[in-house]
């Protein structure tokens, strides 16, 4: 299979530079041997991303990171959406700049197309070790 085509989209409102979060996809995939002909990134705002959670997960407040897999019906197709105002209080939260924060909350999408699930408080916890373990690979 050739390379993965990324597209990545900012939709909420505030500049930030889109290339490193497509060489960071790149890597990811690469890492966890993810091959789908494409994959879509979009940031959105809180208004929107809440509305996304709603429709798709019954819930009526925003999150941070949202992912679906097309499947081969669509040419496994993969899309992340990330809440951009989501990861700007997360980041001040942790005290960490937005580029790590949005690093991290990709990888956590990725982690979704490949079929992990945090639904449960166990299946979380395995989700952000596997998340941290994937960051902690391109720290050093």
């Amino acid at each position: 299979m050739k390379k993965t085509k990324i597209e990545i989209n900012n939709l909420a409102k505030g500049k930030i530079g889109l290339k490193f979060l497509e060489k960071f996809a790149e890597k990811v995939l690469k890492l966890v041997k993810l091959k789908i002909p494409e994959l879509s990134v979009v940031l959105v705002c809180d208004r929107r991303m809440k509305s996304f959670n709603k429709k798709f997960r019954k819930q009526n407040r925003t999150t941070d990171v949202l992912a679906f897999d097309y499947g081969l019906p669509f040419g496994g197709q993969g899309e992340i959406i990330i809440c951009l105002d989501q990861a700007k209080r997360q980041a001040e939260e942790l005290k960490h700049p937005l580029k790590e924060e949005l690093e991290i909350l990709l990888i956590h999408g990725i982690l979704h197309l490949l079929g992990y699930n945090d639904e449960t408080k166990k299946q979380r916890d395995e989700m952000i070790k596997k998340q941290d373990k994937i960051l902690l690979k391109f720290k050093s």
